[in-house]
């Protein structure tokens, strides 16, 4: 009979400085990667083509507001490089300050009164306890955002302007001269209520996403804790959105500059160039109406620089109050 121990009953080797430690654990490698992950790559494929050939190659351009550009006399190719005299240009012109300054004023209104709406209606949706009733009411709210802005002017003429359905009913009652739609005074309101009956439906469905990641247990945690409906509201639904509410400021922020550009072109002989002219307009009429393309180059790079620079400082702001942002520290 051997007297050595079986080798499930052997004791195991006690761990010491002599013992070899177990190799590491190699990762996935890239290749590895771009095998598992090749079917995702492939459906977002188109969507990086569209945005390369319409969004990047395009930046290229960008060196015609060096130049003195004439599309007939040699092109980019053949144009005279002036340096920053178009930018000297762009900045000396009162009128282009003018125009920044009336978007700017436009973009304010709109982010005081649009963007809190769609958290309003997230909010007042997430309460609805039938979720048929829910459903119906997302899909009336954000039904608009499909329209065109052909489509939704025409819906606002009909309604306000002078020949419109209220003021048809004000003049059966005696009351004359009734159109919204012609009002320099009013025209920033009714911008911002034209953008919150087409969009503020299709951004309620970001606040609802957010919110219906909170856990049920917080809500019933701070019921038994005595919270009423509005305490769980400011305690727990707000503290929930406010990241996603930081993130979207953020970028609205950053897109201050671009205000809706077909929007405003079909209702801005109605109401005068003075009250309307925003930035993307009057690059257009600068640029390809009027030819003048390296001057309109020149706004429309400075408007970049601009956005950019509110971006990164909207975002700094986000992480001094605690948020992520559009990117992390």
């Amino acid at each position: 009979m051997s007297s050595s121990a079986p080798a499930a009953t052997r004791p195991a080797a006690p761990d010491g400085p002599d013992r070899p430690a177990p190799p590491p654990r190699r990762g996935i490698t890239r290749r590895q990667r771009l095998r598992r992950d090749r079917v995702l790559l492939l459906m977002t494929a188109p969507a990086l083509g569209l945005l390369l050939v319409f969004n990047y190659i395009p930046l290229l351009g960008n060196i015609v507001a060096f130049q003195d550009y004439d599309v007939y006399g040699g092109g980019i190719t053949g144009s005279a490089f002036v340096g920053l005299d178009n930018f000297a240009a762009v900045f000396s012109d009162a009128r282009f300050w003018e125009v920044v300054g009336n978007t700017l004023s436009i973009t304010a209104v709109q982010l005081l009164l649009f963007f809190p709406v769609p958290i309003a209606l997230a909010l007042l949706l997430n309460s609805l306890i039938s979720g048929r009733l829910r459903t119906l009411v997302q899909s009336v709210l954000y039904l608009p955002h499909f329209f065109s802005w052909v489509l939704v002017v025409t819906v606002f003429q009909q309604m306000l302007g002078g020949a419109g359905l209220i003021a048809q009913l004000l003049r059966r009652h005696g009351v004359e001269g009734f159109d919204l739609m012609t009002d320099p005074t009013l025209f920033k309101y009714l911008l911002t209520a034209q953008s919150v009956w087409k969009d503020a439906g299709w951004g309620v469905i970001v606040f609802l996403a957010a919110l219906s990641a909170v856990s049920d247990e917080l809500y019933e945690a701070a019921a038994v804790d005595g919270a009423g409906r509005w305490r769980r509201m400011w305690h727990v639904t707000l503290p929930a959105l406010r990241p996603v509410i930081a993130l979207l400021l953020v970028l609205r922020v950053g897109d201050s500059l671009s205000v809706g550009f077909e929007q405003i072109l079909l209702q801005r002989d109605a109401v005068g160039v003075g009250v309307s002219e925003v930035l993307d307009t009057y690059v257009w009429f600068r640029g390809i109406r009027s030819g003048d393309f390296s001057y309109a180059a020149a706004a429309g790079l400075v408007k970049g620089l601009f956005s950019l620079g509110m971006v990164l400082l909207a975002n700094k702001a986000a992480h001094r109050l605690g948020e992520q942002g559009v990117y992390s520290k």
